[in-house]
């Protein structure tokens, strides 16, 4: 580990490291990359990770560069949502009814 990864890892203890948002529309997903220590190389970073989404043919792609201390780094919106939905619905078999 370099100088600058400790740098980056320590900003992002503090939520001031830069990440690279990117959304898309299909997969409904965001992804955070990161942390970097300044805008300048989060932004020099995202033509990478955009040309990988776009190469596992992902749509509406848009990018953001933005300070922030991210959970999780993929969030797959039609995976929650799913999931979501098993915790909410119950099944006679689950024991819930009579």
């Amino acid at each position: 580990m370099n100088i600058q990864d400790i740098w980056s890892s320590a900003l992002h203890l503090v939520g001031q490291a830069w990440w690279v948002e990117i959304t898309t529309e299909q997969p409904h997903c965001t992804y955070y990359f990161g942390p970097f220590a300044t805008a300048v190389e989060a932004d020099e970073a995202k033509v990478g990770y955009v040309e990988d989404l776009e190469g596992e043919s992902a749509q509406g792609i848009q990018v953001a560069i933005k300070r922030c201390k991210p959970v999780q780094m993929t969030i797959d919106y039609e995976e929650s949502a799913q999931e979501h939905y098993k915790s909410v619905v119950k099944t006679p078999m689950s024991g819930q009814y009579g």
